[in-house]
């Protein structure tokens, strides 16, 4: 086997594991979307169609990992292509922990359904929610375009979320001091809002790994950051918390 032959056997094993990251990430994309709209509408059914899609992300994972590990393997890259195999893996891995925390809002839409809305919250979460998605969105057609200038955008962008979650904190923090009857609900709303926040983060995270690969260097700028309430949270505010 002559060495052209197998650099196209290579940037073939390139372009379908980058088409895999993408397959994954829309399909996050889509279950920020669909989990908050769940949320908006208190629709169970809609949000239990996101728990069950979850599987097929985690799944994806699954494939990215044994693909890129099959790639080293067998074609023992260097550089710039071990870089590009690297970053995807970091990629699938963020994707996943999105994927996760979208799934844990979905759970809570089941045990808010019947609950008391508060005015103004489920709006503000939608506003969260499609900031998240639109900076998913810019990141991985970054990762696409080999993109650093854009991946850098998103960046910026972090700090918007969490001036939207500190917001809405404060605001579920008042209805319930105000009302004792709205504190259950307000606390699935906050970890709603604060899984919102950590999936901001991971896909700034995403952001970097893409500003790594075109450049070969992280960025060295301090991201500005605007949460200050991660102490509250506490450990229920995880991917994997919520109802069951």
């Amino acid at each position: 086997m002559n060495e052209q032959h197998i650099l196209k056997s290579f940037d073939r094993d390139l372009e379908a594991i980058q088409a895999q990251i993408l397959k994954m990430g829309g399909l996050v994309e889509d279950a920020i979307l669909q989990g908050s709209e769940a949320l908006a509408a208190r629709d169970v059914e809609a949000a239990d169609r996101v728990r069950l899609a979850d599987k097929a992300i985690d799944a994806l994972e699954e494939q990215v990992n044994e693909e890129v590990a099959r790639t080293i393997a067998l074609r023992a890259p260097m550089a710039a292509d071990l870089r590009i195999l690297l970053s995807v893996l970091r990629l699938a891995a963020a994707l996943e922990r999105v994927g996760d925390y979208a799934k844990n809002i979905a759970k809570r839409v089941t045990v808010i359904s019947e609950a008391r809305g508060i005015e103004g919250a489920d709006a503000s979460l939608r506003r969260m929610a499609r900031e998240v998605q639109g900076m998913l969105r810019d990141t991985l057609d970054a990762f696409v375009r080999r993109d650093a200038a854009l991946a850098r955008e998103v960046l910026a962008r972090d700090e918007s979320v969490d001036q939207m979650y500190n917001a809405l904190f404060r605001e579920i923090l008042t209805f319930m001091l105000e009302d004792p009857r709205t504190i259950t609900p307000s606390m699935h709303l906050h970890f709603i809002a604060k899984n919102l926040e950590r999936m901001g983060d991971l896909v700034t995270n995403m952001a970097e790994q893409v500003v790594y690969l075109v450049t070969g260097e992280k960025p060295q700028e301090d991201r500005p950051k605007g949460d200050r309430t991660a102490y509250i949270a506490g450990p229920e505010a995880g991917p994997d918390s919520g109802a069951p």
